[in-house]
Order: C-alpha cells, then structure tokens, then sequence
C-alpha cells in the first residue's frame, strides 16, 4: 500500500504569548493556518502586553517547557518547527537539545533579539547561546539589528552591507538567512535569501504605508515555515510567504485592534477569495514582478537595430516609413480592443478609461501616423501585425482582466522605450534638434500618454492583486506574450549593415489562442 498523500502539515510555534493577539504563538498559529497549515504551540513566556508596549514577562520554568515539547513530539507528527521568543540562556538549550533530539524536517528561527526600539531584549549570555542553536536551523529570519547582532557588527545601513553581514552569518553557521531590509532608509522595503554557499535571491517591495507592524516577523517566519512544510522551495516559499504579508499588512487598518502598532490582518486574503493559496501581494509587488519577468525581452528590444539606429539617427527613411505604415494599421486594430475592453470592464472609470485610450489611438494612427507616411500607400499588415493583434482579439473572450493585461505592454514598453529615447539614455544622438527624427522623438514626451501609461499600468495591477491564482496567471502569461509581440513589432523591419530595410517578419516563439 502507497503512503497517504500528506494535505494539511502539522507546524509547531515555539514562542512567547501575546494577549491581544498581534505576537507571539497567537499570531504564529493564526499565519501557519492563513498560509494553510494546522499549528500547535508551546510557550516560551507568558508576557503581559498589548500594542502599546510590554509591562512584564513571566518564564514558565524549563522542565515545565520541555514537558510541553516532549508531550507534543511523542504524539504528533511535526512537519515543521518555528522558534520565536526564547528569552533566557536556559530557555534556549532546553530548546536546542530537544532540537537535536528531534529532529525536525524544517526549521526556521526568528532571533527575537531587538526591539522595534532599538532595545536589546537579550542578555549578553543568552545572545551567546543563541549562537548555538543557529546551526540548527534550515532558516533565520532577522532584522537588521538583530543581524548586526549575530554577525556582531554595526547595523547595515544599505543593501550591500546588508548582504555582506547576512552571507557571513550564513557561512558561520551553514544556515540560510532571510535578512529583512525593512529597517533600510528609502520607500523600498527590499529583502534578500541568502544560502550558505553565498547564492542570493532578492525580493523587491515598496514599503507599505501603515502604522500596524505588530509581529509581522513572528508572522512572517511561520508563514515560511508552513510554505517549506507544504512542499514549495526556499525561494518559492519565501516569496509566498512574503506577499501574503505585504497583502496582510496592506489590509491592516481595516482592523481596529488598540491604540498603538496594531497587528496585520492575517486572514484578509482568505476572506476576501476564499482560498488560503490566494496569489497575495499588491499591486506594487506585481508591478515590480512584472516588469523585472520581461526584462530579458526589455534588454532584446533595446538592441534591435531598428531602436538603435533610431537613436543614432542612421535609420534609413524606408524602415522609418515601414514601421510607421505597420503601426498605423496595428493603431487601427488596437483601437478596437481598446473600445472593446471598454465595453467589458465592469465599473464606470474602467469603461472611461479604455474609451479613452480608444480615442486616442485612433488620433495617433489619423493625425500622427498618416501625416508623417504624406500620402505613401500603407500596403497590407505584415504577419507580426497580424499575430499581435490576433493575439490582443482573442484575450477579449477570456475574462475581462486577461484582456487588460494583454493590453498594457503596448502602453507600458512603449511609453518606456520613447521617454528613454527621448531623455537620450539610449544614445545621446536622440537629443539634437538636427536629429533626422527630432520631432517623432519629440512626440514621445507626452504628458498625457505618461499619465494613460501609469494609469494603465495601475488598472492592470490592481487587477492582479485581486485575482485568484489562475487568473493571475492567466494575466500574466497575456502579458508576457505581449510583451514578445512588442519586441517582435519593433524587430520586424531589420536593417542590414549597408542601411537598407528588410523584411524581418517570423513566426512567434510563443503559440497564440
């Protein structure tokens, strides 16, 4: 007989009490069940607090802890373990020998050392017994003070140092570090996995506007701890756990718990979806995913020899003229999935925006476009312009945000690639007045297609943030697709060394439905 699927893990938090909830093995279960697992705890410390500070702390004695430990292990199959407060040098061995006894398969410590005060909460021999039970761990998961601490250096001020002290601490004890940068100065709150071979993996996040941070470390270790139980890699896992926590926070003043640092609202996403692996994250976060996903296609386009004798200025007239009469029908058909979207968004400033963007990309084929072909016949789309917009038609019978992120590179990549050309940052040659495409340049600093592209760009990510998971998906692999036709749009009038213009359609590398 086969071995029965394992659905639900069992996780167990090993921490500290926090009676409003926010901390601590109330907030540890609460994540481990929001990030689909069935927790348990043992308590370290039965603190008296609430989200305005602690007012005092009561340590159970050890034997009583280990009871606790043994009474759970003997019984229970333990899928993964979260350390949390452990507060005393003899609170940290009964939890490291029991460790050593047991064995568990995941491991992950957050070395609640620092207060958000800056205070120490350790004394100097239990932080030099916590250095014993690092090794133990698979994962740590520290701030920056707390980092400083471990590595005994000053607190990272930028993100090098940041990596620097994490990759020391990693290959001293051969564990991985999940350094949190939210203690870095600037409106980024970036982190960074780092393994003890030295591999990084960086996470990307704007910080989030909130005065409710309560516990978000004891939050964000269980989180892990259940995604690693559950199956998914360290960098997976990371990542998942990290953008339920950016949802969770982000949803945050929906509660009103205290006059303090509130806590997170662990359960925003379950409740909002109704699944516990919603995709999470904001809006923000998918931008940055987004855009970071397409960077290789990005870095392709640029190099086109179409975008780089643009800049220079060597584009033969031809190729100019080619594009310009292929874009002009491209606008025509664009347009139509414009109107299109307009008719399938489900809110009135969604349906505004999409007529909008419709009207002007017809005054950009009519006005713009023709103008500059002065009567040159268009001739008949080319099979890229064909596939594209074949491409943006059939996103419109998916749902309604499949064909709003199809939509958006054209927006997006364009917008990108005309404000760089025109501020010179893909050849300075752009910037002369004499420049023989001066005003088609020109046109690219546009302030009301910059605000359309941003508006475009939020509609879409908002859009994704809400999504249940294979919607998302669904999105973003429209995107991404997109995103290749743009570059093969771009790519599709090559010129050779000798200046002259050629044919460069071919088939995408990507099937079309």
């Amino acid at each position: 007989m086969s071995e029965p699927v394992i659905e639900i893990v069992n996780v167990l938090s090993i921490a500290g009490a926090d009676p409003t909830g926010g901390a601590g093995i109330q907030a540890d279960l609460k994540a481990i069940a929001a990030n689909g697992g069935y927790g348990m705890a043992a308590v370290t410390a039965l603190v008296a607090q609430n989200t305005c500070g602690v007012r005092d702390v009561h340590v159970p004695p050890t034997d009583f802890l280990a009871a606790q430990l043994a009474a759970v292990s003997d019984d229970v199959r333990i899928d993964a373990v979260k350390v949390g407060m452990l507060g005393t040098p003899e609170v940290i061995t009964t939890v490291a020998e029991w460790l050593e006894r047991t064995r568990p398969p995941v491991v992950v410590i957050d070395p609640v050392m620092v207060a958000a005060s800056g205070d120490r909460l350790l004394g100097a021999e239990a932080e030099a017994a916590l250095q014993r039970i690092l090794p133990l761990a698979d994962l740590i998961t520290p701030n920056l003070p707390e980092l400083a601490v471990i590595a005994g250096a000053p607190v990272a001020e930028t993100w090098d140092a940041m990596l620097e002290q994490a990759g020391a601490v990693a290959a001293q004890h051969g564990v991985r570090v999940l350094a949190k940068g939210g203690h870095l100065a600037g409106p980024s709150s970036p982190d960074a996995l780092v393994d003890p071979s030295g591999g990084v993996v960086a996470f990307a996040g704007a910080r989030i506007a909130t005065g409710n941070s309560h516990g978000t470390g004891c939050s964000l270790s269980s989180a892990v701890a259940t995604r690693i139980a559950r199956g998914a890699d360290w960098a997976t896992g990371v990542g998942a756990a990290r953008a339920w926590l950016r949802e969770s926070l982000q949803a945050s003043d929906a509660l009103d718990v205290g006059q303090g640092s509130g806590p997170l609202h662990h359960f925003a996403g379950l409740w909002s979806r109704g699944a516990v692996d919603g995709a999470g994250g904001t809006a923000s976060d998918i931008r940055a995913e987004w855009w970071d996903g397409i960077a290789e296609v990005r870095a392709a386009t640029d190099a086109l020899p179409f975008i780089t004798r643009l800049a220079d200025g060597s584009l033969p007239r031809e190729a100019f003229l080619a594009y310009v009469a292929q874009d002009s029908l491209y606008l025509g058909e664009y347009a139509r999935v414009l109107a299109r979207l307009s008719t399938l968004a489900p809110d009135p400033a969604a349906q505004r925006f999409w007529l909008h963007a419709a009207q002007g990309a017809l005054i950009g084929e009519l006005e713009l476009h023709r103008d500059r072909l002065d009567g040159a016949p268009i001739g008949a789309p080319s099979p890229t312009t064909t596939g594209y917009t074949n491409h943006l038609v059939a996103s419109c019978s998916d749902e309604y945000a499949v064909a709003a992120a199809a939509a958006l590179p054209c927006f997006w990549m364009y917008s990108d690639i005309g404000t760089r050309l025109f501020r010179g940052e893909l050849g300075e040659r752009a910037c002369d007045p004499e420049h023989p495409y001066a005003e088609w340049i020109a046109a690219y600093d546009d302030a009301a297609f910059a605000a359309d592209t941003e508006s475009a760009i939020a509609l879409v990510t908002e859009l994704a943030a809400a999504a249940r998971p294979d919607l998302r998906e669904r999105m973003w692999g429209a995107f991404r697709i997109s995103a290749e036709w743009e570059h093969d749009f771009f790519r599709q009038t090559a010129v050779d060394g000798a200046g002259s213009a050629r044919s460069a359609d071919r088939e995408h590398l990507v099937p079309v439905s």
